[in-house]
């Protein structure tokens, strides 16, 4: 079992970790041992998580969301398998908490009457600065 919050916790049954082979460096070992994790978690399905998280969690999660409502994390940073495996499940309840958090609402705001007139009286002084430039009448 996952804890994210005091509310949300993720059940083992909602996991499932795939392990492949990682690339880069690792010399002879790299082709032999599976240190790579892929861990799947199927939020469309989790009775735990309340459908505004779900929202939120398939905006944030983006190209990592599937089309049958599963988050996929994969991780292959470190030679050891239990690192990965503890990289994964640490980035997918960083997820989750990002997406429990509800967003402020924003108040739109209107510009002061002073700061209307400064950017007026700027946009008066370039004008002036780009109307003396050009053709010299006169001397030749």
């Amino acid at each position: 079992m996952l804890r994210i919050t005091n509310q949300i916790t993720i059940e083992d049954w909602e996991l499932t970790e795939q392990f492949t082979r990682s690339g880069g460096p690792g010399g002879q070992n790299v082709n032999k041992v599976s240190t790579a994790v892929e861990l799947r978690f199927e939020a469309e399905r989790s009775p735990n998580l309340p459908d505004p998280v779900k929202r939120r969690l398939k905006r944030l999660a983006g190209r990592r969301w599937t089309k049958d409502g599963a988050v996929l994390i994969q991780v292959e940073e470190t030679r050891s398998q239990a690192r990965n495996r503890e990289i994964a499940r640490e980035r997918l309840a960083e997820l989750v908490k990002k997406a429990s958090e509800k967003p402020k609402r924003r108040i739109p705001t209107k510009p002061s009457l002073g700061s209307k007139k400064r950017r007026l009286k700027a946009k008066k002084v370039r004008g002036e600065v780009k109307a003396l430039r050009g053709r010299v009448e006169g001397e030749e």
